[in-house]
């Protein structure tokens, strides 16, 4: 399969296919430059590919972080229950 039509490991084909229709809209109507699926499909690789991992990673680290107050608000009502 080549490199600018090849499925995504993150987004789903519906939501890819989504995604190119919006590039493409985005060059006709901010740049006033037509692009074709396949460039669409280039410029959304390349966005995947460049900073597709740190967007992943923010998204873990924020996951943490509020499983983590979520911890530390059971701990404080377990020891509240424990005072009664």
């Amino acid at each position: 399969m080549s490199k600018d039509i090849r499925k995504s490991a993150f987004i789903k084909e519906e939501k890819r296919a989504e995604y190119i229709k919006k590039i493409i809209a985005f060059f006709h109507n901010e740049r006033e430059e037509e692009i074709g699926v396949v460039a669409g499909g280039q410029v959304l690789n390349f966005f995947e590919e460049e900073i597709g991992k740190e967007i992943y990673q923010k998204g873990i680290a924020d996951a943490k972080k509020l499983i983590k107050e979520k911890i530390e608000d059971l701990e404080i009502e377990f020891d509240l229950l424990s005072e009664k």
